[in-house]
């Protein structure tokens, strides 16, 4: 019994740990996401086309991929707590920047430095999780830690776009910087000191830069990351605009819309964590992707619906978009040793974020408005598919690296 328990205490630890990275994901996510549910009123408040709204949302992508470069250079040479903990107390300064932009160009300026800390901020999560975690269990703890998404999508989407039409749009950004807030005080209290990563290599910066992208199998992982968040992106800024101004929903219903899909989401990125770590990181998610081109497909040519066939479509959409991130995320985690991880990560983050924009910038490109109603938005949805068929095959690509024993 006494074995039993002690067995259990830090698996028990190990949870209440993933469960505060997984709201440092909530809040960055958040701050991130709540503007595109918003694009129909950020677009009519401050007329701006599509294009526009689209250099909007990628302006955080590209302050968190200018960071995260720079930051990669140095981010093995921290303890990992000093690290989240100095990176995170600025994600909340720069998002009580955005609530306090006087119009679009200041807030567009707020949203790069918020993207600067925000992005950091994910990466050295993630790094964290490689470093708590061994492989085993790391499908299990990326689901967890992976709630972040879903967890926005059902309470931090909906009481942004709440806070928004009640006490207008920078009401969002003053609720994500007080939850940030008090997220810092429980890390700085529960996360231990984590430097034993710094007891390998002390490369100097250019050395560790070779290391990370002289590898195959890294180069791989950057790919299949990149080329997947590319994929998303087509199409993910661009729903609540379509969805109100093309299948008939009101801004009214786009809530409602998000708890659903988020609700979904909460389950079953845990379900497919599990999946991943039973039945192998690289089979799951090739069976998930697959499964992902059917919504990718509907939500960008969907007709003017009944509203719950709409939110259906839009469940079935979070659920496997955001579920094929589970088994990728665990399957790059797990391509790098130790003492690069972080390195390793934080350019990842990087790569991915620079995505995460170009396809936003791609997809505002395409698309075009006639009024309120979205044009083009299937042709975003088939360049999505295609993106999704090539993340497939760079899946096969990557290895997970064989973990060095213990001491």
């Amino acid at each position: 019994m006494t074995g039993a328990r002690t067995g259990a205490d830090p698996l028990r630890r190990e949870t209440l740990l993933l469960f505060l990275l997984a709201g440092v994901q909530f809040t960055h996510i958040v701050d991130f996401m709540v503007l595109m549910p918003l694009g129909p009123q950020f677009m009519r408040r401050f007329a701006v086309s599509p294009a526009e709204f689209g250099l909007l949302v990628s302006a955080y992508t590209f302050g968190a991929a200018a960071s995260a470069l720079l930051a990669a250079f140095h981010v093995d040479r921290f303890d990992r707590k000093h690290a989240i903990l100095t990176v995170y107390a600025g994600f909340v300064a720069a998002t009580a920047l955005c609530a306090a932009a006087p119009g679009f160009w200041t807030l567009l300026a707020a949203r790069v430095v918020s993207g600067v800390f925000g992005g950091i901020a994910g990466a050295i999560v993630f790094t964290i999780v490689g470093d708590l975690v061994p492989d085993a269990r790391r499908g299990r703890a990326t689901g967890i830690v992976a709630l972040g998404f879903p967890l926005s999508a059902i309470a931090g989407v909906p009481l942004g776009l709440a806070l928004g039409s009640a006490f207008g749009w920078r009401a969002p950004f003053v609720a994500v910087a007080i939850v940030s807030a008090l997220l810092w005080l429980a890390l700085y209290r529960a996360l231990p000191p984590l430097g034993a990563h710094r007891h390998g290599r002390a490369d100097r910066a250019m050395a560790r830069v070779r290391a990370v992208f002289g590898d195959a199998n890294h180069r791989a992982a950057f790919a299949l990351g990149s080329v997947l968040m590319f994929a998303g992106f087509l199409v993910i800024p661009f729903i609540s605009p379509y969805m109100v101004g093309n299948v008939g929903l009101t801004e009214a219903d786009l809530p409602w819309m998000y708890l659903a899909g988020g609700s979904a989401t909460l389950l079953s990125s845990q379900w497919i964590g599990r999946l991943a770590d039973r039945h192998g990181k690289t089979r799951v998610f090739r069976i998930v992707a697959v499964l992902s081109i059917a919504p990718l497909l509907i939500t960008t040519h969907l007709p003017p619906v009944p509203v719950p066939v709409a939110i259906g479509a839009s469940m079935l959409f979070m659920v496997l978009v955001s579920g094929r991130y589970v088994p990728a995320l665990a399957l790059i985690n797990g391509a790098v040793a130790p003492p690069i991880r972080g390195a390793f990560l934080v350019f990842n983050s990087a790569l991915q974020q620079l995505s995460t924009g170009l396809a936003t910038l791609v997809a505002g490109a395409v698309l075009g408005h006639e009024g309120a109603r979205i044009t083009h938005y299937g042709t975003a949805g088939l360049l999505a598919v295609g993106a999704t068929i090539f993340a497939i095959v760079l899946a096969g690509r990557v290895r997970i690296r064989p973990e060095e024993p213990a001491g």
